[in-house]
Formats: C-alpha cells, sequence, structure tokens
C-alpha cells in the first residue's frame, strides 16, 4: 500500500524546470510549480513561508541557498528536543542556519529545496 509521502515524492520527481511562477501573499518570494504542487498536497504553505522569510535573510551570506528539511531520529528528538529540523546551507555544507520544529505533520521524513533569487524551488526544477 502506498502512502502519502510515497505519492507526493513519486509526483515530485515529475517537475522539471518551470513553466510558471506562482507570488506568495504573505511573504515576498515566488515559488514554482514543483513547490506549488508541494504546498497544496502536504499543506504546507507553513514551510512556504518559513522557508522563505529564513532564507531571505541569509542571501547577503549566499546568493544560493540550500533549504533541507528533516525529520529526526527518536534519539535524535530526545536529544534535540524538537521534531524535525530546517537546514539553511550555501549548497557547499556551510551551514548557515538551523531551525527547529517542536512538532510537525508533514508527511515527508526529508525533502531539499533550493532558495535563489527571491524563488523557492525543487531541485529538479533549477
Amino acid at each position: 500500500m502506498r502512502t502519502q509521502a510515497d505519492e507526493i515524492l513519486e509526483k515530485l520527481e515529475d517537475f522539471r524546470g518551470t513553466e510558471m511562477f506562482y507570488k506568495s501573499a504573505t511573504v515576498k518570494c515566488r515559488y514554482t510549480e514543483g513547490i506549488k504542487y508541494l504546498a497544496e498536497t502536504a499543506h504546507c504553505y507553513w514551510m512556504l513561508s518559513d522557508s522563505s522569510i529564513v532564507a531571505e535573510t541569509l542571501m547577503k551570506q549566499s546568493y544560493f541557498i540550500t533549504v533541507d528539511f528533516k525529520r529526526l531520529t527518536e534519539k535524535e528528538q530526545q536529544k534535540e528536543k524538537c521534531e524535525a529540523v530546517i537546514i539553511y546551507s550555501d549548497g557547499n555544507d556551510n551551514v548557515l542556519k538551523t531551525q527547529k520544529y517542536i512538532s510537525t505533520d508533514f508527511p515527508l521524513d526529508e525533502l531539499r529545496m533550493f532558495y535563489v533569487d527571491n524563488t523557492l524551488l525543487l531541485p529538479s526544477e533549477y
């Protein structure tokens, strides 16, 4: 039986480039068709907003930002006192910021996005 996470991951693989950009009503950023699909399907507009706001503040440190969501293992959760993190880096493993989430209903265990030129996109859309 396929899970919601499996279906989302499979569909995300289909996004290559983008023909249309969307503008966030709450933050100053654009996002691609793949990000729109993710936000609608996984009900994670919160991630779009959080990621865009934080990445925007890091643009002076790096033009290119990787945004990595990671659900922690139970052992990591006990140690870090949170369920998940989003790690922002410059794409060369230089961590710029880590944001903790005490709890989350996001269906995926991991996800990578890019933030470049005020645009949030999937790696396959870059």
